[in-house]
């Protein structure tokens, strides 16, 4: 089994509300380290990338805000996670709010280009983050990370990698999502990326959309990169996060999500972001994204 490097990301520039720069240190208090340790797997805490508070940033263009400060920091995570995925590891990536995937992703494409392979990403969220600073009503750039990795705005987020977009929207899963801007709506319809709503969890189940989705993000790819923003849980399972909306993932669907990404065995890369302490419950949110891992990284119940 590939070792696992967990790599955290106190980030909270991307975001509207403060706190979930203490995200990685929730998870650690959840013992995510030795939890994975439990499972066989061999576990390296390469602890957290400096990341600048708030009230040090250059704001500069408020149509994408502190966006110099969140290249610096995707810049690190690409290094960090490049150097673990050529170490034979899996990152594991704590965040921190959602701008960060601009770092880890990009990584995990540029491992697959070493051997002339793509990846693919299943992007576990309920909002598209496909806004651009053209079209965002906030500048919050935790909103745009999917559209850089695709090869859109803002460019400080897609241009640290290889050349060329990150990700293909043919091998792009978005799932779980149930919150889009008017504009954003249109250009994920334009984008050709494939989407699973909360309307298609209803009405296939879980368990068909979790195969249709990692068949879509697997074939003719290296493998997955897996981006799981935990607001995609419905705020009864999951308060302690800075965008809840209504109407998410229940506890057995998520897991099942994260354990058929455990029996595809297509798994290179994973990101649990937007986990926000202030907002919490006794960590119980902290709890959940470390069970999540668990399951993603092949715990089963026999």
């Amino acid at each position: 089994m590939a070792p696992i490097h967990i790599i955290g990301v106190p980030l909270d520039l991307g975001a509207g509300r403060r706190g979930v720069d203490m995200g990685p240190s929730a998870m650690r208090i959840a013992n995510v380290g030795e939890r994975v340790s439990a499972l066989g797997r061999t576990v390296t805490d390469r602890g957290d990338l400096p990341a600048p508070i708030r009230e040090m940033c250059r704001p500069g263009d408020p149509a994408k805000k502190c966006i110099e400060d969140i290249e610096g920091v995707c810049r690190s995570l690409f290094d960090t996670a490049l150097a673990a995925h050529r170490d034979g590891a899996i990152p594991v990536v704590l965040g921190g709010d959602h701008s960060l995937a601009a770092g880890s992703a990009t990584a995990t494409a540029a491992r697959a280009r070493d051997d002339g392979e793509r990846i693919g990403l299943l992007w576990i969220d309920a909002h598209g983050d496909m806004n651009t600073p053209g079209i965002s009503t906030s500048g919050n750039v935790h909103g745009m990370a999917l559209s850089a990795l695709l090869g859109g705005q803002p460019v400080e987020l897609s241009g640290f990698g290889p050349a060329g977009p990150a990700v293909e929207a043919e091998h792009t899963v978005l799932v779980g999502v149930r919150n889009l801007d008017p504009a954003e709506r249109n250009l994920v319809l334009d984008s050709g990326i494939h989407v699973y709503t909360m309307k298609d969890v209803d009405q296939l189940g879980m368990a068909r959309v979790a195969e249709k989705a990692l068949d879509l993000a697997g074939s003719g790819t290296a493998g997955v990169h897996v981006s799981f923003d935990l607001d995609v849980c419905d705020p009864g399972i999951a308060p302690g996060v800075g965008t809840p909306v209504k109407g998410g993932l229940s506890y057995r669907e998520a897991h099942l999500l994260m354990e058929t990404v455990a029996d595809s065995g297509l798994l290179r890369a994973l990101d649990l972001v937007e986990l926000n302490p202030i907002l919490d419950t006794r960590n119980t949110t902290a709890e959940l994204g470390v069970e999540l891992l668990l399951s993603a990284l092949g715990r089963g119940i026999l």
